[in-house]
C-alpha cells in the first residue's frame, strides 16, 4: 500500500482532506490517526482568523455547500497548541497554508519552518480571496498561484498546491504552481455553488455562495487529475473529491493520482479515512493488485484518449 507524493513517502495512499478533520487529533477518537497515510489539518493563516458568519453549511443533493472562510487560530496557536496531540497519536502531518496576499502566504510559511519533523509537507491552499488582485481567487491565476508557491517555499518542506476546479484549463495553473516549485498539485478543491431558500427567497448561506463538496463532485475531480496527468505525466497529484468508497478512491488513483483524500465522507462518518484505507486494501486483494502504484495512471496506460 506503500506511494509516495513526490519525495514524501507514504504509508497508504489515503489521508484526510484540509477542511474536514480539524486542526489537530478530533478524529483520534474514532480511528488510528497513524494508520491512515497522513493528516491534512484545516488550512491556517499567520494569524487567527473569525471565518465568515453564520449559516456556514447547507446539505444539497450529493454533497454540502459549506462557506467556513477558512476559520483558524494562527499558525503559532496550531503549532503550541494542537500539533502535539497529533504527534502524541503518531499521526503523519501534511499541515495547509493560506493568506489573502503573497506576503501572507510568505508569513505563514515562515512560521511553519520550525514545525516538527512531524510535518512531511505544506498543502498551500491558493484557492482562496486574493486582495491584491481585486478579491480574485489565487488559483484561478497562473501567475498568482506561482508567486503564492514560490512564497511558501519559505516554509522548507514539501510543497503541494491545492488547486481549483473553477478554471477553463486547470493543466495551465497545474504547470505554474509545479514551475515555481511545488512538488505536487492537490486536485480538486470545492466547486463554486450557490443554494436559495424558496420561502424566504434569500440565499441560504451567510456568504451567500459557497464551495460545493462530495460524491457531486467526484466527476470533476477525476477529470482534473485525469487531464492534468495527460498534459503533464511526471506531475505528482493528490485527488480529492467525493471519496468515499474503495470505487471512488481507485478511480482517482487509475486517473493519475498517487495518493487520495477523504474530506466531506469525514463529516457524516469520523471513521471515513480508516473505512475507505480497509475497502481500499480489500479492493486490491479482490482484485489481484500487489502494489497501489501498479494502479496510479493506469487508465492512461489502457488506451485513454487525451
Amino acid at each position: 500500500m506503500r506511494t509516495a507524493v513526490g519525495t514524501v513517502e507514504l504509508a497508504n495512499p489515503v489521508m484526510t482532506a484540509a477542511g474536514t478533520a480539524g486542526h489537530g487529533a478530533e478524529l483520534g477518537a474514532y480511528l488510528d490517526l497513524g494508520r491512515i497515510g497522513a493528516v491534512v489539518v484545516k488550512s491556517l493563516a499567520v494569524m487567527a482568523w473569525p471565518g465568515n458568519p453564520a449559516p456556514r453549511v447547507h446539505p444539497v443533493a450529493a454533497g454540502m455547500l459549506n462557506s467556513v472562510g477558512l476559520q483558524g487560530p494562527g499558525v503559532a496557536e496550531w503549532l503550541e497548541r494542537d500539533l502535539p496531540a497529533l504527534e502524541a497519536a503518531g499521526a503523519t502531518v501534511v499541515a495547509s497554508i493560506w493568506g489573502r496576499t503573497v506576503e501572507e502566504f510568505l508569513l505563514a510559511a515562515e512560521a511553519l519552518a520550525a514545525a516538527p519533523p512531524s510535518v512531511v509537507a505544506v498543502e498551500v491552499n491558493v484557492s482562496c480571496p486574493n486582495l491584491e488582485d481585486r478579491s480574485a481567487m489565487f488559483a484561478h491565476s497562473a501567475s498568482a498561484t506561482a508567486a503564492a508557491v514560490r512564497a511558501a517555499a519559505a516554509c522548507g518542506r514539501p510543497l503541494w498546491a491545492k488547486l481549483s476546479p473553477n478554471v477553463a484549463d486547470i493543466a495551465e495553473i497545474a504547470a505554474a504552481a509545479l514551475g515555481a516549485g511545488a512538488e505536487a498539485v492537490t486536485l480538486v478543491n470545492t466547486v463554486l455553488g450557490l443554494a436559495i431558500d424558496v420561502e424566504s427567497r434569500r440565499p441560504v448561506l451567510g456568504a451567500v455562495r459557497g464551495g460545493l463538496s462530495g460524491r457531486a463532485v467526484h466527476p470533476v475531480a477525476v477529470r482534473a487529475v485525469y487531464d492534468v496527468r495527460a498534459a503533464l505525466p511526471d506531475a505528482a497529484i493528490v485527488g480529492v473529491g467525493g471519496v468515499s468508497d474503495a470505487a471512488s478512491a481507485v478511480e482517482l488513483l487509475l486517473a493519475g493520482a498517487s495518493a487520495v483524500q477523504v474530506g466531506t465522507a469525514t463529516l457524516a462518518d469520523p471513521r471515513a479515512a480508516s473505512r475507505v484505507l480497509d475497502d481500499v486494501e480489500r479492493w486490491c486483494e479482490s482484485h489481484g493488485v500487489g502494489a497501489v502504484r501498479d494502479l496510479v495512471s493506469a487508465a492512461h496506460r489502457a488506451g485513454g484518449t487525451r
